[in-house]
Parts: structure tokens; sequence; C-alpha cells
């Protein structure tokens, strides 16, 4: 039960419980409320939100939920709860993405987010880049809004096939991106097909633009298509979201043959296919071409970022699109930030012009191979009792499903006691998971011996439950 009474109920009851404990005493898991109180993940999460606003806790995301401390304060104190009625039931949930946005607390091994560790980067090369950009005379004029011509048509130049400068869109990163995607191309309420599992940045996304996320099966080479023209069939969806390179998490790379079956379907069924190409340049084995090079018919909006790749502070993503839908996204763009910064803009434009770029690309497709490998490893001798969905052709992670007599988020806890950070796979589904999964992360480690201790202790929290 997730309706407004039953929020109220968890919430006094919530309430009361954390009158009586102490600040900085932890609350049961979400996990454990939705067990002790029959109710489903959002009425858990909206009443905690509830409690969170009050000030009554503090809501840590991958570690739990917390008595506030004590606020001394002089007056009356603030009513805000009339807040709660005016802002309606829409919710706009962070609390995933923040927690794989959140660094982690010393002596504390991520092997969990999105993000190359800083020893990956080329910040050297980076600022080289930004200096040089700053010394263009008209660095700080304003930009083109859809995005300096030069920029955009190298995006354009990536993905190839008969893709011009005037179809790339410049814009602050894949998650704006994504944002603005399914603002420009699905109305509120209506459903969007999502892989499942899903990037929760994506998920969260769609949540946000008051879309209905609906998922579509995936196995071991993507997107299962007679699957997806059942889905459009059913839900009279007229988007789909995908990432058919290195999907994160399972880490599939579509086939070609695939990647020309899900055009055909979403064109039959008059529908765009928003393809995330987030880990282009994360592949260490050739991958098919992009499905926007494939497509002639204006199916495929193409999103291509910078920023995992090189920096979180280089935000700066090409989306590619044709037509109305592009005219649309553009405008989009406009009304909700006007333009991207075009000393970024600059900098990212200088720094791929640069013999730095492909410098960075060969010696970081190595790395991963290196990590990848390694972790891989670790994992099937240490964890003989967990298996490894598929070892990819490149890409941040790996999807492994734990036995299934193990509770997933009990798992997740126990390891982060143990000093060691993994994503739960709950995050990764739109609807309920088939079974216990985590994502486990080789990027994000300083070295390959912290990311070879970082699986000792998630094998030892694993073999102690």
């Amino acid at each position: 039960m997730n309706d407004d009474s039953s929020i109220v109920r968890l919430a006094a009851t919530l309430r009361e419980e954390a009158g009586r404990l102490r600040p900085g005493d932890r609350l049961p898991s979400s996990r454990e409320l939705m067990r002790l109180y029959n109710v489903s993940p959002v009425t858990v999460s909206r009443a905690l939100g509830q409690l969170a606003a009050e000030g009554r806790v503090v809501i840590r995301p991958g570690s739990g939920t917390y008595v506030a401390p004590a606020v001394t304060r002089t007056g009356d104190t603030a009513d805000l709860s009339w807040q709660t009625v005016a802002l309606g039931d829409r919710v706009v949930d962070d609390t995933e993405v923040t927690g794989l946005l959140t660094p982690p607390p010393d002596g504390v091994i991520p092997l969990t987010g999105g993000y190359l560790n800083p020893a990956l980067r080329p910040s050297k090369a980076l600022s080289a880049a930004a200096s040089r950009a700053l010394r263009r005379p008209d660095v700080w004029e304003l930009p083109p809004l859809a995005g300096i011509p030069e920029l955009r048509r190298w995006f354009a130049q990536e993905v190839g096939g008969d893709v011009t400068p005037s179809d790339a869109l410049i814009v602050s990163g894949g998650q704006s991106a994504l944002t603005h995607a399914f603002r420009a191309l699905a109305a509120p309420g209506t459903p969007v097909l999502v892989e499942t599992p899903a990037y929760p940045g994506a998920l969260a996304s769609a949540r946000a633009a008051g879309l209905r996320a609906t998922a579509v099966p995936m196995d071991r080479d993507g997107v299962r298509p007679e699957l997806l023209a059942e889905a459009f069939a059913v839900t009279g969806a007229r988007v789909f979201l995908c990432q058919p390179t290195l999907h994160n998490p399972t880490g599939a790379t579509l086939p070609l043959e695939r990647r020309e079956q899900v055009l055909a379907i979403a064109r039959a069924a008059g529908a765009f296919v928003i393809e995330d190409d987030y880990a282009r340049y994360f592949t260490v084995a050739p991958a098919p071409p992009p499905m926007i090079a494939l497509d002639a018919h204006g199916v495929v909006v193409h999103i291509n970022s910078l920023t995992k790749v090189l920096s979180p502070n280089m935000r700066v993503a090409g989306v590619i699109a044709r037509g109305p839908a592009a005219r649309r996204l553009r405008a989009s763009q406009v009304v909700e930030s006007f333009f991207v910064s075009r000393p970024l803009q600059e900098t990212a434009l200088e720094f791929v012009g640069s013999p730095a770029w492909r410098r960075h690309l060969t010696a970081l497709s190595a790395e991963l191979t290196v990590r990848r490998d390694a972790l891989a490893a670790a994992l099937t001798a240490q964890m003989p009792a967990a298996e490894i969905h598929l070892v990819p052709r490149g890409g941040l992670h790996l999807w492994v499903r734990l036995p299934p007599d193990r509770d997933e988020e009990t798992v997740v806890e126990a390891a982060r006691r143990a000093g060691v950070l993994v994503s739960s796979g709950r995050i990764y589904y739109p609807a309920e998971p088939p079974g216990p999964r985590i994502r486990v992360t080789h990027s994000a480690a300083v070295h390959l011996p912290e990311l070879a201790e970082g699986v000792r202790r998630l094998a030892a929290a694993l073999d102690d439950l």
C-alpha cells in the first residue's frame, strides 16, 4: 500500500520512534520497514522524506537513515507542513543517484560509482586545454545557443553516417541530455520503455519528467527485439531508451543485427529510440556502429557525453536528432538553461582536437582491460558462489548475481561495514528485481592492490552472512 493515508501512518510511527532514540541512532533500513509495516518502497521513501523535511532524520545514501541532531531554536519554529499539500504527490527522488555520486568515507574502498578515479583522468592535459581555451579572444562572448560550430561538427563526425553539424546540440552532460530527451519526446503520464535492468539516473530522470518506466527484458546480447515489439504494442509507448554498447550495468553490447531490428521495430511503432552511447570510449574491442549512423528516418536521438571519459566537471555532451524532435530539444535547452558555458565548450574542443585525446583513450583502454580482468579473476576466485553475468568488451563494471538465499540489501550493508562499497542491484530495476544482484566497479579504486583488497573485504562480508 502506498496511498496518502499509509504514508501519514508510517510517518507518524517513525516520528514517534525517532523521538525515543538518541541523535545519531540509526533507524531500521528501508527493507526492514517494508517488512515490519507491510508497505511499499514508495510509501517508505515518502514517509522518510517527510521526516527529513521536518528535520527529524538525516538520510545518508548508501548508509541509512539516522535521527537528526537536536537543534536549538529561538522563538517559534516555522511550520512548513503546508508545503506537503502544495507540492502534491509528485516525487523527485534523488536517493539512488546521490548515493552513486557521494565520495566514500576515509578508509572505505569504492567498488561503485560512475566516474574514473582521479588517477585515470587526464587532469594535466585538461588544465593545459583550459589554459589555451581561455586565451581565445572570444571565449567570454555569448556562444551560439546550440553550441559552438566546431564542437558540434566534432560530435557529428564521431558518429559518422550522414549526420551533419546542424543535427548536433551541445548540452550540459549526459544526465542533462536524458532529461531533455524525456521531456521533449514524451508527455507526462505516458509510458517510456527501458531495458531492464537500467541505469538508475535514467530511471530517476524519467520519473521526474512524470513518465512511467516500463521494463523490456534483456539477455547477454542486449534487449530482446521480440519483447520490445510486444512492449510497444501493449503499452502504446513512443519512446525506448537503450544503451546498446556496454550497457550499464550488465555490460551487454547489442549486435549489429539486433540494432537494425530495434530500429525497424521502433519505426513500425512510430516511436523514438534514445541511444545513450555513454560507453563508446570505454570499448576494448570493436563495437558495431551507433544506431544513429544506421538511422535514415529520424528515429534515433543519440547522446554522447565527455563527462565519464574525462572528468565529472567536463559536463559537455552532444545530442544528435533530426526534424521536429531536434527543434523541440533545442527549445528545451534554451528554456531550461539557455546554453552551455562557452569556456567549457572551448576547453572540450581544445582537448579533443589535441594529441592528448587519443593518447588518453589508448592508455585508458589498456588500464581498463587490466582492471576488468583483475576484478573478474578476483571475484571468481574469492566469491565462487556468486556468478558474473558476463565479462564485457570494456566498460567500467561487472554485474554479479548473488546466491539466491542471500538478501541483497544485507550483503551491501555488510560490505559497507567491512569497508567496501558496492551498488545494490535493486536500484537498476523499474519494477521488481528477479533476484539478488550487485554491480561492482573496477574504475573507482586507486590501483590494483586497492581493487584486490576491496574484493577481499566483499568476499569476507558475504561469507560472514
